[in-house]
Formats: C-alpha cells, sequence, structure tokens
C-alpha cells in the first residue's frame, strides 16, 4: 500500500491516469455517438422504404385499380420479414394484410404512428372466424397510415423488434468495448509508469550514490536515444565537470600551499633578521623592501585568482560593449615593445585594421598582456638565438583570432592543456618567477566572450590563439 501511495505521488503517473482517463472519455464518447448514428440510419432508411411502398402503392391504385392494389398488398403481405400491411374499408374493417389488430385511430386519422401488435402467421394457414389467421407473436410497429382516393384505408410499416434488438448488440458491443478499452489503458499505462519509474530511480539511485560521495558513478544510457538518455547524458556532462572542477580545486589548494608557502616563509624570515637587536639599520631598511616586494607579489596572484573567479562566474568588471580589437592589440603590442627590445627579442605585428567585437576592453587588454608576459619569459635568446614574438590579428566571415607566436623552447602535446589550469607551471623547481595564473586567466577570458583558446606548434616554440566569434 505505501508502495502504491509513493507510486501515486509521482508525477509520472498522474500524467499517465490523466491521459487514461481523457482516452477513455473520448473512446465512450466516440462508441456511444457510432452506435446512436447507427440507429438513427437504421431508423431512417426504415422510414425511407415506408414511404417508398406507400408511393408504389398509390401508384398501383391510381394506374391499375383496386384489385390490382389488393393483390400487391396480399403479395407482400405473405412474404416474410419486417414488413406490415394492413388494406382496410372505409370504415377501417380489415379486409387484407398480415396485421388484423390495427388501432382504430391509426386507421382512422392519416399519419406516423408506432403501437405493440400481435403478428400473425405470415403463411396464412389455419384460418378461423370471420377470415383472421391465428395469433402468433407480439412485435412493435412503426407505420404510416393513408386514405385511398377510393376512401379505402392503407397502412404501411416495419416491425422494429429487430431494429431494436440490433441496437441490443449495439449496446452489448459498446459495453464490451468500453470495459476492454478501461483495462487495455489500465496495463498501456501500468507498463509506460512503470518503465518511466524504473528510468527515474535509476537516476535518483546514482544520485544517492554521488551525494554520498563516489563522483565516479554515471547514469546508465541505453541505445533507445530517448528524452531519458537525452537527460543522462546531460547528467553525465555535468557530473564530469564536476568532477574536474573539484579536482582542480583539489590541485589548486595543493598548489596554492605550496606557492604560498615560500613566500611566507621567506617573509617571516626577513621581519625577524630585522627585529634582531645586532641587525644595522641598512639591513632593517633591505628586509622592509624585501617584504613589501613579497607582499606585492602575493597581492598580485590574488588579484589574479579574484579575476578569474570573477570572470569565470561570468560578472566582469564592466558590460560588453563594442570595442575596436585592433586598437587594443596594436597598444598592447607597442607598450611592449621597448621592453622586449631591451630583452634582446623582436616584437613582429599583424594586425588588421578597424576589427570591432562586442567584449570587455579591460579583459582583453589583461589576456593580452598575459600573452605577451608569457611569451617575453621563454623567448629569450640564447644560444647565439635571437628571441621573436609574432603578433597577429586578423578576421574571417565568422570569427576574429588573435594570435602570439614565440620562438621558445616551446611546450610538450601533452602539456599544452594542462598549462591552463590554475598554479600549473612546467618549470619543476619554480624558480623562475610567475604564479602559474597568466594562461588560466586567458582561458577564462575566451570562455566568458564565448571563444576558444588553444596552444599549437610554432615550430619552434608555440602560437596561443585566441578566437571570438564576430558577432
Amino acid at each position: 500500500m505505501n508502495r502504491f501511495a509513493q507510486v501515486w505521488r509521482t508525477s509520472t503517473v498522474r500524467l499517465t491516469a490523466t491521459f487514461i482517463a481523457i482516452f477513455i472519455v473520448f473512446a465512450i464518447l466516440l462508441m456511444a455517438f457510432i452506435g446512436w448514428q447507427s440507429s438513427v440510419q437504421i431508423q431512417r432508411q426504415q422510414t425511407d422504404d415506408i414511404d417508398r411502398e406507400i408511393r408504389q402503392f398509390q401508384r398501383i391504385e391510381n394506374n391499375q385499380g383496386i384489385r390490382a392494389l389488393a393483390f400487391a398488398v396480399n403479395r407482400l403481405s405473405s412474404q416474410p420479414g419486417p414488413g406490415i400491411y394492413f388494406l382496410g374499408d372505409a370504415a377501417g374493417l380489415y379486409l387484407l394484410g398480415n396485421v388484423a389488430d390495427v388501432p382504430a385511430e391509426v386507421v382512422i386519422n392519416p399519419g406516423v404512428y408506432s403501437f405493440d401488435y400481435e403478428r400473425p402467421n405470415p403463411l396464412g394457414d389455419d384460418v378461423v372466424e370471420e377470415g383472421r389467421p391465428p395469433r402468433q407473436r407480439e412485435g412493435i410497429a412503426v407505420v404510416r397510415s393513408i386514405e385511398l382516393g377510393n376512401g379505402m384505408r392503407l397502412v404501411v410499416g416495419r416491425d422494429v423488434v429487430e431494429r431494436r434488438g440490433y441496437s441490443a448488440i449495439i449496446l452489448q458491443s459498446f459495453m464490451v468495448g468500453v470495459v476492454g478499452i478501461v483495462l487495455f489503458s489500465l496495463i498501456a499505462g501500468g507498463i509506460t509508469a512503470r518503465r518511466v519509474l524504473r528510468r527515474i530511480d535509476t537516476i535518483q539511485q546514482t544520485s544517492t550514490k554521488i551525494m554520498s560521495g563516489n563522483l565516479s558513478e554515471r547514469v546508465p544510457v541505453t541505445r533507445r536515444n530517448d528524452e531519458f538518455d537525452a537527460l543522462a547524458t546531460n547528467l553525465n556532462a555535468m557530473l564530469d565537470r564536476i568532477e574536474q572542477l573539484l579536482q582542480g580545486l583539489k590541485e589548486v589548494t595543493d598548489n596554492v600551499a605550496h606557492d604560498l608557502k615560500t613566500p611566507l616563509t621567506r617573509l617571516r624570515n626577513q621581519a625577524e633578521a630585522a627585529l634582531r637587536d645586532t641587525a644595522s639599520v641598512e639591513t632593517r631598511e633591505q628586509a622592509l623592501e624585501n617584504v613589501i616586494a613579497e607582499s606585492d607579489r602575493l597581492i598580485q596572484t590574488f588579484n589574479a585568482l579574484l579575476m578569474i573567479a570573477r570572470v569565470e562566474a561570468g560578472a566582469p568588471s564592466g558590460a560588453l560593449s563594442e570595442i575596436n580589437i585592433s586598437e587594443i592589440v596594436a597598444d598592447v603590442a607597442e607598450l611592449y615593445g621597448p621592453v622586449a627590445e631591451d630583452e634582446g627579442i623582436a616584437v613582429e605585428t599583424r594586425i588588421a585594421e578597424g576589427v570591432r567585437l562586442k567584449a570587455n576592453r579591460e579583459l582583453i587588454g589583461q589576456a593580452m598582456v598575459n600573452l605577451l608576459e608569457n611569451a617575453m619569459k621563454y623567448a629569450r635568446p640564447e644560444d647565439g638565438k635571437s628571441g621573436r614574438i609574432d603578433v597577429s590579428l586578423s578576421q574571417q566571415a565568422d570569427r576574429v583570432s588573435i594570435s602570439v607566436a614565440d620562438n621558445g623552447p616551446g611546450i610538450p602535446d601533452g602539456e599544452r592543456k594542462r598549462v591552463l589550469e590554475r598554479f600549473v607551471r612546467l618549470e619543476k623547481s619554480r624558480s623562475e618567477t610567475g604564479s602559474g595564473l597568466g594562461l588560466s586567466l586567458v582561458n577564462a577570458v575566451a570562455r566568458l566572450h564565448g571563444g576558444t583558446f588553444r596552444i599549437e606548434d610554432n615550430a619552434p616554440g608555440v602560437r596561443a590563439v585566441l578566437e571570438f566569434p564576430a558577432r
């Protein structure tokens, strides 16, 4: 009972029950309409047959006389079937026909009537008094009576017992059909609800396992390619993303602990050295300068983390607006040109003019700064080879591409996606400056603007490519 109540509370079963009820009501109304139309059609056909025979009798009486009419009535009366015939004199007394006990009102007053009668033997044998045939069975007649031109009375009709029997058959079939529809609908609804609930229970059980801590569980996907498979696919993709985020959070936590422990330790050691009694004024001033420098680097790291979080949350510092991205890329390249030249690095630009994009100016500029600083770090001249950075901006039909390429040592294929994560640094000793957040911020900016960011092989070096939709 509890299981039934639990099942009944589900939306699936209630919707199924609603559709079953609608189907049953519609089927009942349709069958009732068909039965009613069948009965009406039979009744109309009987009425047409009666009117046609009366017109035929009138033509016989007008063209051939009363004897021919009597012969025709007698011939039709002797044939088996539902036909009812009565021919009487001007006073309404029975002369011919297969029904003798027609009510006087029917005979005297022309019109359409319905009455009960006793049906005689159509063979007409065993004649009794007054020339009437023996009574055989009861019936119900629908007749039309008329007065002929010579004053005689003619009644023509049909026995409707057979029609009512047919109506009873229709009603019986209707009831059987209703019961069959109800049973079939209940069975079909039960099977449908059971299958739907089984799929929902599978999703619920998987969700319970995931909430208990087993993040590797996934919702099973069948080969039906129905809406539940689409839902399961989306849920699995969401679970994969959540697992990736949690794994990334774990890695970020480890990297933050590793990257912050060293500068904080240096801060403490330098402050402790400055507080010694034997420390000179110059030593203390140098220690304070080092503390400020280390603090600035820590603040820069946290600012980068905050900016990445803000960008990934879809809430940039300023709304997206129409900007001239050509000017931004050219300005950043021009700003870093002298700095790169002092490092022995040549910066070459190929920037298409007048390219406009709906974007955030601050974030696009910060992404360009990160790309150029990263390129300058690895494009330093060594072994007689000069450093080189190529900055390009182009626009295709539906894409805007920004490329920053260098001729440094490059990045292995297996590491090109990993370097986009936070705090990932290929230099294992972490002796180089940097926090491993630059490319992660660029990737977040690309996603915010509906674009993509990828790192390609430049042979030698790497090419960082930012692509945005033109509209």
